[in-house]
């Protein structure tokens, strides 16, 4: 990856934010686990590509968005815990059998992807 796939993964970001609010109003909550877990994944690529970095692995990711952008203290700590219990919950929803997402920690999941979203756009510059 580089740096001009930085707008292609932040639509697919967007994209993502779309698809678990979708999924969310229609009852989907484990689905839509998946879409915002995801919609922080593209958004932590979309910040990596910027600095011509990529992974691929997910927690190449993670890791190195931790080491760019958490530790230099460009983006809040709270953006990498995000990702990562969304992560875990995604793993939970995805291959669990007894899944216990709730509707409302989903969507909170779905607005803490949308304000992660935002906090990459405006370090980028980039407007929605």
């Amino acid at each position: 990856m580089s740096s001009t796939d930085t707008p292609k993964l932040l639509e697919k970001a967007r994209h993502a934010i779309h698809a678990a609010e979708t999924l969310l109003q229609n009852d989907e909550v484990e689905s839509a686990a998946g879409r915002a877990y995801y919609a922080m994944f593209y958004t932590a690529e979309a910040l990596l590509s910027h600095k011509g970095l990529h992974s691929r692995k997910h927690g190449g990711v993670h890791a190195l968005f931790g080491q760019q952008f958490i530790k230099t203290g460009l983006m809040e700590e709270r953006f990498h815990r995000s990702l990562l219990d969304a992560f875990d919950r995604r793993i939970q929803a995805d291959y669990g059998l007894d899944v216990t997402l709730g509707r409302e920690e989903v969507a909170g999941m779905v607005a803490e992807a949308r304000e992660f979203l935002k906090a990459a756009e405006a370090l980028l510059g980039f407007q929605t």
